[in-house]
């Protein structure tokens, strides 16, 4: 009756592990997990898979709130969708909702009704001293001027 099962049995060193709720499975609360996620069954609730996959399948209903690395829709999904790389919506997919995430695309036949936050990383800060206050200085002033003193004189 168990239908919460890894993917294989037996996994090596550097294989993804891939959970599986079954088309039998409705599940409501919150769920976390350090694998991959494939839901086929319905599940309501709060999805966190920060560094892993979550895949809704073809017959997955899925209300959530989902913070992952990456999601997939090929089934239904209502709900706030946050993926780190990016959200992929294929041709049978079907979601409603916001997203905010690194990439998305949507497949041509699929449905979206929401909005979308493209997030960025944020820019590093350059090193201090790689641009000398001189160097700051002079590119401020214009084309054939010469630089000016705290006093104001040239």
């Amino acid at each position: 009756m168990n239908e919460i099962t890894p993917r294989s049995s037996s996994t090596a060193p550097g294989t993804p592990r891939q959970t599986v709720l079954g088309q039998s499975v409705v599940l409501k609360g919150e769920l976390t997990a350090d694998e991959d996620l494939l839901i086929e069954g319905q599940f309501e609730g709060t999805l966190s898979l920060e560094q892993h996959c979550l895949t809704v399948g073809a017959n997955g209903q899925v209300k959530a709130e989902i913070k992952a690395r990456q999601a997939v829709i090929l089934g239904t999904l209502t709900g706030k969708v946050a993926a780190r790389e990016k959200v992929e919506i294929r041709r049978s997919g079907h979601l409603v909702g916001d997203l905010a995430t690194g990439a998305v695309a949507i497949e041509e036949g699929a449905y979206f009704k929401g909005s979308i936050e493209i997030l960025r990383d944020e820019p590093k800060e350059s090193p201090r001293g790689a641009f000398p206050a001189s160097a700051a200085a002079s590119s401020a002033a214009p084309q054939g001027a010469a630089p000016r003193s705290a006093s104001g004189t040239k």
